[in-house]
């Protein structure tokens, strides 16, 4: 299961998991888009079984909803794709009352692998994969502004909530041990993908460019979601950060064990976990 898979890096990878005969599911925000994608994979691969559910990442009861419909549909989940994620420009609060770049990025994606994850487990040699992003190294982890009402800023907003993805995926992963399921996670490189589409005007020709001269195409980025999801060389590896296919050591916050429990118990509150 692939979530943000109409378009970009999940799309991508969902077309090259089809392509391996894979029974997929793909997740996204617009049904006319999520859509399009079903119908580009089943034209692409018509021998692979594809399916689809519409979710909004920025309403946490469509995430329940979400998470329910796929325990009742689906005996077993085999890979976990958190890949939903998104950045904006001025700061703003989900229905939930969450500052969005954190509830879209990590609350949202967090809440679905918990609901989800005795399923997972039951399942066998499983894997949870999460995009993440070299930016987390930027990241802070204030629990007194989690949301950043005092400073916004939209790379701050973006480097926490991919901070959070990292850290998460360790913590994941010290618990999953022993379980055969492993939590991974990647920075999928610069890519050139609508994310950006809510960064500010000002920046807009710069990323034009950047996007045209400097970045990878979704297809590159795509691939190390693919690698993670199902490459032979990382199975039964766990608590990775991931660039360009290799391990490698994540930010000394994203290692901190104290900061990571806190971040649990946090976002377990926020999203009514108990």
């Amino acid at each position: 299961m692939i979530t943000g898979a109409s378009d970009g890096i999940g799309l991508e990878a969902a077309s090259q998991l089809a392509a391996q005969g894979h029974h997929l599911v793909l997740v996204g925000r617009n049904p006319a888009k999520v859509a399009r994608a079903v119908e580009r994979l089943r034209t692409e691969s018509p021998d692979a079984v594809v399916e689809s559910f519409v979710c909004d990442y920025a309403v946490l009861d469509d995430v329940r909803r979400l998470a329910a419909d796929l325990l009742a549909a689906y005996p077993r989940i085999d890979v976990l794709v958190n890949n939903a994620g998104g950045v904006f420009d001025k700061r703003t609060t989900t229905a939930d009352g969450y500052e969005s770049t954190f509830a879209v990025n990590h609350l949202a994606g967090f809440l679905l692998t918990e609901l989800l994850l005795d399923r997972i487990i039951a399942s066998g040699r499983a894997r949870i994969v999460t995009t993440a992003s070299v930016g987390h190294s930027r990241g802070t982890m204030d629990f007194d502004d989690l949301g950043l009402e005092r400073g916004y800023q939209i790379m701050r907003a973006y480097s926490r909530s991919k901070l959070a993805n990292v850290m998460y995926t360790r913590m994941l992963a010290a618990r999953l041990g022993g379980t055969g399921v492993t939590a991974t996670c990647l920075h999928p490189g610069a890519v050139a993908t609508n994310i950006w589409a809510g960064a500010p005007a000002i920046a807009k020709p710069v990323l034009g460019v950047a996007k045209r001269f400097l970045m990878i195409t979704p297809e590159q980025g795509g691939a190390t979601l693919t690698y993670l999801a199902t490459g032979p060389e990382v199975d039964g590896l766990s608590g990775g950060y991931y660039e360009k296919n290799k391990l490698k050591e994540p930010s000394a916050l994203a290692q901190d064990e104290v900061v990571g429990q806190r971040l649990i118990e946090t976002s377990r509150t926020l999203v009514g976990l108990t």
